[in-house]
């Protein structure tokens, strides 16, 4: 199996191709028919094992990075309310996937009432504003690149229009944000060109960096936690990094560990087939569900 680096290569070559003239890019309405499905059939619970990842591809913009770091939202501070947190962004993730559009909406509503307190102050090294798009179009881009490559992992290889698909699909993953529909790029191609373009700006510093080393080592976790799975944490967090994080965070990464991590992959896509549906895709359907009652009861979303 290859890497997250080498399979985003090999799909920029299959994908990044000029669209022929009489090509009609697809767009966020034009809903190709078993797009919802793919999508749904990509949110595996098993996906959790890359979750780190993802946080440190998404703070590796510095803006992003510092509006985690020196956020003031005292809920959504992940080492003093790890619970919360974590049921906050998988049920992001649940809603934005598996959700109906008014499940979105409402979840959406409740999510900017937080965003709206995470703004740069007077001291920070960078400007950020939690109602950036463009910031936020950077934090649905990488999880739809977590999507991808776990799909790859736990599910199965990807072929260009199973790829496609599914990316369209997952424009809903920054519109259950707040990025505008036509900021999503239309195709996976220009995506793509989005994304190698977007690497220009990512940069990991000491503080940031410090945190993210914190969060890959479970240090919000009691010790006893810490001790029993920091290191597995450390080594999958690594794996499903692409390179260009991995230097960003000065992670090392040798033939062996991906031997180990490829053999990793394989045992649990196996698992995976096997589980019947509501299996799979626990936890993720359970914090769906814990929403809908959180909706019906009147009760806070975030």
């Amino acid at each position: 199996m290859s890497t997250a680096t080498d399979s985003n290569d090999e799909l920029a070559r299959s994908n990044d191709k000029p669209a022929q003239p009489n090509d009609k890019p697809a767009r966020l309405n034009d809903k190709p028919a078993g797009s919802r499905r793919e999508l749904e059939r990509a949110i595996v619970g098993a996906s959790l094992a890359a979750g780190t990842a993802n946080v440190i591809m998404q703070l590796a913009l510095p803006g992003v990075g510092y509006g985690v770091v020196e956020s003031t939202v005292e809920s959504g501070q992940l080492f003093r309310h790890p619970k919360k947190r974590t049921r906050t962004t998988l049920t992001y993730l649940a809603v934005a996937s598996m959700g109906t559009d008014a499940e979105r909406t409402a979840y959406r509503k409740a999510v900017n009432t937080s965003h709206a307190q995470v703004r740069s102050g007077e001291h920070s090294p960078v400007r950020y504003n939690a109602f950036d798009p463009k910031l936020q179009l950077w934090v649905a881009a990488c999880l739809y690149r977590g999507v991808e490559d776990t799909y790859r992992a736990f599910i199965g290889p990807l072929d260009p229009e199973t790829t496609e698909r599914l990316y369209q699909e997952s424009a809903k993953l920054g519109t259950t944000l707040q990025v505008p529909a036509d900021m999503w790029p239309a195709n996976r191609a220009e995506f793509e060109r989005y994304w190698q373009s977007a690497l220009d700006e990512v940069h990991i510093d000491d503080t940031v960096r410090a945190y993210l080393i914190d969060v890959m080592k479970l240090r919000f976790m009691p010790r006893h936690r810490q001790l029993a799975f920091g290191r597995l944490s450390t080594f999958l967090t690594t794996g499903f990094l692409p390179q260009r994080f991995r230097e960003e965070m000065r992670l090392p990464w040798r033939e062996r560990d991906q031997r180990l991590f490829d053999a990793f992959t394989t045992v649990v896509r196996v698992i995976v087939r096997l589980l019947p549906t509501p299996l799979r895709q626990y936890p993720y359907n359970a914090y769906l569900n814990d929403l809908r009652k959180r909706i019906k009861q009147g009760r806070r979303l975030v």
